[in-house]
């Protein structure tokens, strides 16, 4: 499952980078398949996956994680980053796409064929309480105090958080979603968030720039050895720690080794943050990905 999973990330990613190129699909071909993803496939995952999660205290380590990694990042780029020099849109680039990893797009279907079905809904845990509110709350200070802007108040994150489908999808599947619905229902949910993984991969591919930037090498290597290899070592170091254990100490390690997420770097673009470095963080760290999740997949195999 694991290589048939990784031979379709890797033709639907080429397909997408090939469309983006040859410009066959119209321009926001992208945003458009982005919100599939968002309102229909990634709720169908988590509905058919979170009601048969059983709600224990070690879950609350599986949330810890990301939110430990984030005060690990934002010292270490910090550090890193007075040390080398880095430029002030260089920090703030690499603050956001080494705290925030693809863990949604790439980190539920890579779950599903690393670890197994039964492990996602970890991988929703994770993602949903981690990843999507570091996005809310840290992406978008990190986003005003770097680019510039006004401070987001509480109720624009309270808002930012509310209107995210997904997230409603997790309140369901927890309260109102049965384990085992009706087999149409399940069913239909089952062919939803088997799209999860070609649709994502695709609009990665349409999403992705690979862009090198030569002077800025030295912030672009920090941020790979950050994100692919530090903190989900980091994330290796705590599970045991926290007293987690078998697909849910493998899902956390490996959500911990996702690639930087698109969406961070596309508001890193978005608001003049050294784009090219931002493009070079998604796209380069995507690639080198594809070889050092499976490592990671097998080395927490054993925790």
């Amino acid at each position: 499952m694991a290589f048939d999973a990784f031979a379709l990330v890797l033709t639907m990613l080429a397909l997408g980078y090939a469309f983006q190129r040859l410009r066959v699909l119209p321009g926001d071909a992208a945003q458009t398949l982005n919100l599939v993803v968002l309102y229909v496939c990634l709720p169908a995952a988590v509905l058919r996956y979170v009601p048969r999660l059983h709600l224990e205290a070690s879950l609350l380590g599986v949330i810890a994680v990301p939110w430990l990694l984030l005060g690990a990042t934002m010292l270490a780029v910090s550090a890193l980053s007075r040390w080398l020099g880095f430029r002030r849109d260089e920090t703030a680039v690499l603050m956001l796409t080494v705290a925030l990893g693809n863990t949604s797009f790439l980190g539920y279907p890579l779950t599903r064929a690393l670890v197994g079905d039964h492990a996602l809904p970890y991988a929703v845990v994770y993602d949903q309480f981690g990843t999507f509110l570091i996005l809310s709350t840290f992406g978008l200070w990190a986003l005003a105090r770097y680019g510039g802007e006004h401070s987001p108040s509480p109720r624009e994150m309270a808002l930012r958080v509310a209107k995210f489908p997904p997230l409603w999808a997790l309140l369901a599947g927890f309260t109102v979603m049965p384990a085992d619905p009706p087999a149409w229902v399940d069913g239909g949910l089952q062919r939803l968030a088997d799209a999860l993984l070609p649709l994502a991969m695709l609009t990665i591919g349409l999403s992705v720039r690979f862009a090198l930037p030569r002077d800025e090498l030295k912030p672009l290597a920090v941020g790979l050895l950050l994100k692919l290899a530090i903190m989900p070592a980091l994330a290796w170091s705590l599970v045991p720690l926290l007293n987690l254990h078998g697909p849910m100490a493998r899902v956390t390690v490996l959500e911990a080794a996702m690639p930087s997420m698109v969406t961070a770097g596309a508001l890193a673009i978005a608001h003049g943050l050294a784009p090219r470095l931002a493009a070079a963080m998604v796209g380069y760290g995507l690639l080198l990905s594809l070889a050092t999740l499976p490592l990671w997949a097998a080395w927490s195999a054993g925790a």
